[in-house]
């Protein structure tokens, strides 16, 4: 879709406003004589080149999302809620994780503060989310680290059910990443970042084309992260990121994208579990981290992400994808966790040893176009998909309680224990084959209806691949997806959804406190439901969008039997919620958002054995969360903006029984940018504060984010 045209205001007095999206340029008029007919023309004067950046701000509705199966809509015109973040909103935020990328979205929520392993990923709408994507490639990203964000053009949020837009997964919702293409025009910039304590940080990215704008084209990103970070964390980061792009033709394009990272995290803050504590309230929480570090532990993470497709423009109307590619995420830990037990801030201390090879590939024909069929206007998409995961873990898992110590005490232990990271076979193996069709109908400019279907034949497998009774599990399911779209004007979209989902029942743990016995077992595949009404708003400087839902799933439950802990699949999760996003241009110089997420969230249908957690709200899910933000362009100061979110995220039990509850906080985050030229050069300034009134708190699992400052210098070259 083409951009909107600029707003141009001409007022009475000298200045010229041009107003690109909410980013502004000043240009002071000068009264200009006309020029006489017999004047030559060598007494005309060229003027300087301007250059004018737009950049997006706020709520953006007009914006293109990627919704699988559905191929791709504008966020208003799209039967479900989306968030969609762009490059530059992630460079000026400063974001390294999923939880900066959406702070402005308070359904999307990310408990893991920066330089950690992100060990627990994101939440969307109070569930976890274990489905993420690259450029349409299913990644295994839920756990153990985040995906290199400098090689990515956008990363968007589609909230609740993909089963029919993608094929299996959780109900939590989709979070996929767009991967940097070549540009049209030569381009070239570094940046130079700095962290406190010590970080530091240097990017590349680079694109050219052979012959011209249609031609060959090659895009690089390079990334380097050394030093120690606000908690003490030593980072050692690699990426390097390639993407080619070749035109066959006026109609065909090849394009392929290759991407490798390892990521080193050393001696970082340890994580705690409380299933131990004993006590009415938590221990205080202290940003003294070197008191729970280990130093020499670590997490080493090694992502590769591979990608190639052929994009054949058949017809004005008909489009053919056809996308092949695969992902690896190996794990090499050597992490350290500690158990809590009282309010005074003892704890055990664990070490926890183990290698993983998780892997993934896909293959996938996508075709859409329109038709007409009387007064009726068809998009129709449909295709095939073969996706399969597969992982294998290391000959040795060790978990052992090999220290101790206290939250407000020095913590001097060193782990002797040399890890066996050496692989074994293949542990799990989920394929499967798919079919779907989806097709929007237009029945004039007001009312779309949308019905979809995908059928999906999976199968999970055994470490030896065979099908057997005990450890695999094989299903076919026809997931389908009804929607109804009413415009009564073009800036409103209302409209009402229904999907299913088919998800993996998972494999259980082995890292709890205590471990669970049935540890390693496969559980069976579970289908789950969403209902969804909402309304979407865009217009002049006012957006908004509204949801309410309900999502009905399958509920896994601690079980104690003889004294031992199980994970059962047991009931249902219901999810039933309202949320709310609205941005609003106060003036050409500022810009306020507000958004909100009510949450109604229990466990229902359970059986008599777990009848005493019948109503209880389940872990991790928090019933209210609100965020608050703003950008402010100072018109005296050309080039100059502020921006700041404030974010409450609400409290949560850490368990199913309700018995741990996690306070909530409250969060302020602050920053600048100031875009100028250096001999000549286009030059940003970027910072940004973190917490900025240093509040303490306690995320689900670890100690909270102490107030911290990053500032980056890019130069377009």
């Amino acid at each position: 879709m083409l951009p909107r045209l600029p707003r141009v205001r001409f007022p009475r007095h000298s200045a010229l406003y041009i107003c690109l999206s909410a980013a502004c340029l000043n240009v002071q008029a000068q009264t200009v004589e006309p020029i006489p007919a017999n004047q030559p023309a060598k007494d005309a004067t060229e003027l300087d080149t301007v250059r004018v950046k737009g950049e997006r701000l706020g709520l953006n509705l007009n914006l293109d999302a990627s919704a699988g199966a559905l191929g791709t809509k504008r966020l208003l015109d799209t039967p479900f809620s989306v968030t969609v973040v762009e490059q530059e909103d992630i460079e000026k935020r400063g974001a390294t994780t999923l939880g900066d990328i959406f702070i402005n979205d308070p359904s999307v929520y990310a408990a893991e503060p920066s330089a950690t392993t992100a060990w627990w990923g994101t939440q969307i709408r109070g569930i976890g989310v274990s489905n993420h994507y690259v450029d349409g490639v299913p990644m295994l990203m839920e756990w153990g680290g985040e995906y290199p964000l400098e090689a990515v053009e956008s990363v968007q949020a589609l909230k609740g059910l993909g089963g029919f837009m993608y094929g299996f997964g959780s109900p939590g919702g989709i979070i996929s990443y767009r991967s940097k293409r070549p540009t049209s025009a030569p381009m070239l910039s570094t940046t130079l970042g700095w962290r406190n304590d010590s970080a530091w940080s240097a990017r590349v990215d680079a694109s050219t084309r052979v012959n011209g704008p249609d031609s060959f084209g090659v895009r690089v990103n390079l990334a380097k992260d050394g030093g120690d970070a606000y908690n003490g964390a030593g980072l050692d980061r690699e990426v390097i990121a390639i993407a080619v792009e070749q035109p066959i033709g006026e109609a065909l394009v090849w394009h392929a994208e290759v991407l490798r990272e390892d990521n080193k995290l050393k001696h970082e803050p340890m994580y705690f579990y409380w299933d131990s504590y004993q006590g009415d309230r938590l221990p205080r929480p202290s940003y003294d981290y070197e008191n729970v570090r280990v130093r020499n532990s670590y997490y080493q993470a090694k992502t590769t992400n591979t990608n190639t497709g052929l994009q054949w423009r058949v017809s004005e109307d008909w489009n053919v994808d056809f996308t092949v590619g695969g992902s690896r995420r190996e794990h090499y830990s050597n992490k350290m966790f500690g158990n809590l037990l009282n309010e005074a801030g003892d704890y055990e201390g664990s070490v926890y040893n183990f290698g993983a090879d998780l892997r993934s590939s896909v293959a996938q024909v996508l075709v859409t176009g329109s038709v007409d069929t009387g007064t009726i206007r068809h998009e129709l998409v449909f295709g095939s998909a073969m996706q399969r995961s597969w992982d294998r873990w290391s000959n040795e898992f060790y978990w052992s309680n090999d220290f101790s110590g206290n939250l407000y005490q020095r913590q001097d232990f060193i782990s002797h224990h040399v890890p066996d990271f050496s692989f074994a076979a293949v542990s799990s193996d989920e394929r499967q084959k798919s079919v779907f069709a989806s097709d929007t109908l237009h029945f004039g400019e007001k009312w779309q209806a949308i019905l979809g279907a995908r059928y999906v034949d999976y199968e999970q497998r055994d470490k030896d691949g065979d099908p057997t009774v005990d450890s695999g599990y094989a299903t076919s399911a026809l997931t389908p997806t009804l929607a109804l779209i009413y415009k009564p004007v073009e800036a409103v979209s209302i409209y009402g959804s229904y999907v299913e989902s088919l998800e993996s029942g998972g494999r259980v743990g082995f890292d709890s406190e205590p471990p669970y016995a049935n540890a390693g077992q496969v559980l069976d595949a579970t289908i789950s439901k969403q209902y969804e009404i909402g309304a979407k708003y865009q217009s002049g400087r006012l957006g908004f969008t509204t949801a309410a839902f309900r999502v009905e799933r399958g509920a896994k439950i601690d079980q104690w039997r003889g004294g031992q802990r199980y994970l059962v699949q047991d009931g249902l999760t219901l999810y039933r919620g309202f949320e709310a996003i609205a941005s609003y241009g106060v003036t050409d110089s500022l810009d306020i958002g507000l958004g909100g997420l009510w949450l109604d969230a229990s466990l229902e249908d359970l059986s008599p054995e777990n009848a005493a957690l019948r109503g209880n709200r389940p872990a991790g899910s928090a019933p209210r969360s609100y965020v608050a933000n703003f950008d402010y362009r100072p018109a005296l100061l050309t080039g100059f903006s502020l921006h700041g979110t404030v974010r409450y995220s609400g409290e949560q039990y850490y368990e199913d029984a309700n018995r741990i509850l996690i306070p909530g906080r409250t969060i302020t985050d602050l920053g600048f940018q100031y875009r100028t030229t250096l001999a000549g050069r286009d030059a940003t300034l970027t910072g940004n504060v973190n917490n900025a009134f240093n509040r303490k708190y306690w995320n689900l699992d670890m100690l909270g984010e102490a107030r911290n400052a990053s500032l980056d210098l890019r130069i377009d070259w």
